[in-house]
């Protein structure tokens, strides 16, 4: 059992006589009531000058980020793979992500060299059912880097670097990136993607 420090005893003659119930049994000391709290220093950084704490606690409102504030990049993951095995990398990221919880339409898929099998047949039905998957947002969209500053932003970008050209990598990985909301990850050659977007890769 815990020792409890014992509180500093009171001679009685201090107190006054004690009133002594009818039971003939002493009644207890009263114990002193403790005041009010003072007020919390002020909180460093914040401009302007300290408010007081009332004595009741109260929640206080969240942080508002000032204007100044950057927004967090999305995190940037490299994937090696040639320009013929970036498609079937990038299904595998797809996979993956769809495994772990997110939901289709979280994830985009750009393209720089051949497109998807799955953009090739829905173009195939016209440009508007095409944009039409894309302005539903509840599947999986894969676009050509052609046509990729069309896409809106979504959470997760998927980039499969599958051919094309350097100008249109060099054109692409950068849109991907300002298209990703949280994450980028990019599959192919990992000294290309590298020159594109930095070492920092």
């Amino acid at each position: 059992m815990p020792l409890i420090p014992e509180e500093p005893q009171i001679h009685e003659s201090a107190q006054g006589p004690r009133a002594t119930p009818a039971g003939g049994r002493t009644a207890p000391t009263p114990r002193p009531v403790p005041g009010p709290r003072p007020a919390a220093p002020a909180r460093p950084g914040r401009p302007g000058p300290t408010r007081p704490v009332p004595a009741q606690r109260t929640p206080r409102e969240p942080a508002k980020p000032g204007p100044s504030a950057p927004a967090s990049a999305p995190q940037i993951q490299l994937i090696p793979a040639s320009a013929e095995g970036a498609l079937d990398a990038a299904e595998e990221a797809v996979d993956l992500l769809l495994e772990s919880g997110r939901a289709p339409g979280d994830v985009l898929v750009i393209t720089t060299g051949e497109p998807h099998p799955w953009a090739a047949h829905e173009l195939s039905f016209g440009e508007a059912a095409y944009w039409a998957q894309h302005d539903a947002g509840d599947d999986v969209f894969y676009a050509d880097a052609s046509v990729a500053s069309r896409a809106a932003a979504r959470p997760v970008v998927v980039a499969a670097v599958n051919g094309g050209t350097d100008a249109t990598v060099a054109a692409a990985l950068p849109l991907a990136l300002t298209r990703a909301g949280a994450l980028l990850i990019v599959c192919g050659d990992p000294k290309q993607i590298n020159s594109v977007l930095g070492a920092g890769v």
